[in-house]
């Protein structure tokens, strides 16, 4: 299964389970009495958590998107250059060369979104996929807030060494 077809799998889910939980507020609210009102309005709270996180998740791949596209215009983005072992996994001393490298050039342009796009793949490589959201969501922000073109800015905490994997 596609990640795009699990986020559609697992989305058709979440729409079933706030209309679940809001038919479940209304018939304790219903009841009209204290502890069921309490537990009717905690139900309401659940699809809308659900539906915020929704949001920002169909949020962060399009704007993900977005940038891999403006990217690839450019010719800029990481081309795949990693060893693989002979199940086609990655080679973990590959993938620390190259986020070696990728950190270097973060390091030496800290306002340039495309670094960090391809520091955040770097990180993906690596296995650290929260560190990769967290840099890519930087990579996001700078070019929200600094433009397409601009590469000066100042030092971020996103980057660092990869944590590992136990996979």
């Amino acid at each position: 299964m596609t990640s795009r077809t699990g986020f559609f799998v697992l989305s058709g889910v979440l729409a079933l389970v706030a209309l679940i939980c809001v038919g479940e507020g209304v018939q304790l609210v219903a009841t009209g009495k204290p502890l069921g009102i309490g537990l009717g309005l905690c139900a309401f709270v659940i699809p809308v958590v659900g539906i915020w996180f929704l949001r920002q998740t169909v949020r962060f791949g399009r704007d993900s998107e977005r940038l891999a596209r403006e990217l690839e215009a450019e010719g800029g983005l990481p081309v795949d250059e990693l060893e693989r072992t002979d199940g086609g996994r990655i080679d973990r001393a590959s993938a620390d060369a190259v986020f070696a490298r990728r950190k270097a050039e973060a390091e030496a342009a800290p306002g340039d979104w495309r670094v960090f796009f391809r520091l955040a793949v770097a990180y993906a490589d690596a296995g650290d996929v929260p560190r990769a959201r967290r840099t890519m969501q930087h990579a996001i922000k700078l070019h929200r807030t600094t433009g397409a073109d601009a590469t000066t800015g100042g030092a971020d905490s996103t980057i660092g060494k990869p944590a590992r994997s136990s996979a």
